[in-house]
This record gives structure tokens, C-alpha cells and sequence, in this order.
């Protein structure tokens, strides 16, 4: 039962850094009706982004932990953002209007080089952090096992809660929510209405972004470790959580990134760590043949 507890808070972890950059796709297919592929390999620039800034601070002599990661945060988020916002100009923009596969081969392109970009700027060996936050709380402490609850992982648990309750209330209560919604529902009615599509979508772009850079941040400290091939193993994962849990669904994206990461958690627990991911897609299949939307995504409905 310890064992199962251990890898249970494991994969709840690991399922948050997952949802938030579920959240980033989601948000641009319920927009615009098509998926970011680059938008895994913004999370890796995000965490590469993270390190640097550490790394600068610690040189200039910041070394208050919370003042540091405070700091990270906001440079991480401002400068990914400022990436997602070119991918949205440069492989979508453009190509709006053309047939739809277009802005899906340049997503791909886009993804092609922010990873080819980093492994030259970078290198491709594995940039490792050291642990920053240390401590945590023994919830359990028998002779077989003790369930061990880091702090770490309280911090990644509790952002991704507060930033899913706040994004939430944005797209419900606010008036870049409101627009979202209507350019979710028909783009050119919403522009006839006095919505700016173009802003809409940048923002949309720039919010998501800023959300993988805090995935990326979470994921470095978490692991302690980045390198250029991260954005696209997670960015794989994510996507299928997104479409697991209902693409175009908030709370989908959220729960579909749990339930991935409980998977591959317990599969890597209990049976062989190799096989992991491939329990992971099997489910996804399982799911996809006997609920296609996903768990709580909406029927598309045709508009005439």
C-alpha cells in the first residue's frame, strides 16, 4: 500500500507538468481547429530559458531561492511567450486561409528547427541544474517503505492547480475569454461582431506558450536536468493527453495529463520501464476506438 501511495503522488506529479502543456494545445485547436506541434519544443525553449536565467542570477548575485525562481518565472514566461507568438505569425498566420494540412507541415517545420536551434546554440548533451528546493514530509514511514511528499512536488501540484483555477476563470469571466469562445465557435462571425481574430489568436499563441514555460520550469526543477530532445518526448505525451482527456477541453487537457502521467508511472512501478510509453498509447487507442472525443471533449457539430 506505501508503494502504491509513493507512486501515486509520483504520478500526479508528473500528470501536472503534462497537463499544462496539454492546456497550450488544446487552447489552439479550440480556436482554430488545428494542433501546434511546435508547441512541445516551446516547453523544451522554455526550460532552456529557465536554466540560463538561473544561471545569470546566481552570476550577478541573486541567490535567494524564492526571490530567483520569482525572477526565472517571469523572464521564462515573457520570453517563450515572445516565441509562441512568432510561431503563430510566421507557420500560422499566413496560412489561415490555405488547405489545412499547410499549417500542420509548418508547425512541424517550426518544430524541426526550435529543436536543431537549441542543439546548435546549446549543445547536445544534457544541461543539468542543481536541486534547489530541498526537504519534504514523510506521510508514511514503516519498516517496508516510507511515502516520501517533496517539496518540489508540492510546489509543481499547487501551480498547476492555481494557474488551471486562474486560466479557467480567464476564458469564463473575462473579455479575451469571451472572445476565445467566439472565435472558438465561428472565426468569421466572430470578426463580424467586432472581435479581433488576429489579436485573439496571438494572445491565444502567447498565454499557451507562457504556460509551457512554467511546464519547462517545473520540469527542470523537478528533474534537474534539460536537453534539446525533451520538447518533443513530452510534447507527444502532452498531445496525447490532450486528445485523451477531450481536445478542445480545459479540464480535459488537465485531467488527460494525470492520467498519463499515472500511467507511465505505475506501468514503470509495477511491470517493465521500457514499455511504458507504449502502455500509455494503448490506452489512448482503447479510448479513442470506444470514445472518440475523448473523456470530456463535445461532438463536433456541424455548422450549415
Amino acid at each position: 500500500m506505501e508503494y502504491f501511495l509513493q507512486q501515486l503522488i509520483n504520478g500526479i506529479t508528473l500528470g501536472s507538468i503534462y497537463g499544462l502543456i496539454a492546456i497550450g494545445y488544446t487552447m489552439v485547436y479550440g480556436i482554430i481547429g488545428m494542433i501546434n506541434f511546435a508547441h512541445g519544443d516551446v516547453f523544451m525553449v522554455g526550460g532552456f530559458i529557465a536554466l540560463i536565467a538561473f544561471l545569470a542570477l546566481v552570476a550577478i548575485g541573486v541567490t535567494a531561492i524564492p526571490v530567483a525562481l520569482f525572477l526565472v518565472l517571469l523572464i521564462a514566461m515573457a520570453l517563450t511567450a515572445l516565441y509562441g507568438w512568432a510561431i503563430e505569425r510566421i507557420a500560422y498566420r499566413p496560412l489561415r486561409q490555405s488547405f489545412r494540412l499547410a499549417p500542420l507541415i509548418s508547425a512541424i517545420g517550426m518544430s524541426i528547427i526550435l529543436q536543431n536551434y537549441i542543439q546548435i546554440v546549446q549543445g547536445a548533451g544534457a544541461k543539468p541544474l542543481p536541486r534547489l528546493i530541498e526537504g519534504g514530509h514523510t506521510l508514511i514511514d514503516s519498516e517496508a517503505f516510507a511515502v516520501r511528499l517533496s517539496n518540489i512536488q508540492i510546489i509543481v501540484v499547487l501551480t498547476t492547480f492555481v494557474l488551471m483555477v486562474a486560466f479557467s476563470w480567464l476564458v469564463a469571466k473575462t473579455r479575451l475569454g469571451r472572445d476565445m469562445r467566439a472565435c472558438e465557435q465561428d472565426l468569421k462571425m466572430a470578426s463580424l461582431v467586432g472581435v479581433n481574430v488576429d489579436r485573439t489568436i496571438s494572445l491565444t499563441f502567447l498565454i499557451g506558450a507562457a504556460l509551457a514555460a512554467v511546464a519547462g520550469i517545473m520540469y527542470l526543477l523537478y528533474y534537474g536536468v534539460v536537453d534539446f530532445y525533451i520538447g518533443f518526448v513530452a510534447g507527444v505525451k502532452a498531445f496525447t493527453a490532450a486528445v485523451l482527456g477531450g481536445i478542445g477541453s480545459l479540464p480535459g487537457a488537465m485531467l488527460g495529463g494525470i492520467l498519463i502521467g499515472l500511467i507511465e508511472t505505475f506501468w514503470s512501478a509495477y511491470f517493465t520501464i521500457e514499455y511504458k510509453d507504449v502502455a500509455a498509447f494503448s490506452i489512448l487507442i482503447v479510448v479513442l476506438i470506444f470514445l472518440p472525443t475523448g473523456i470530456l471533449g463535445r461532438p463536433e457539430v456541424e455548422k450549415v
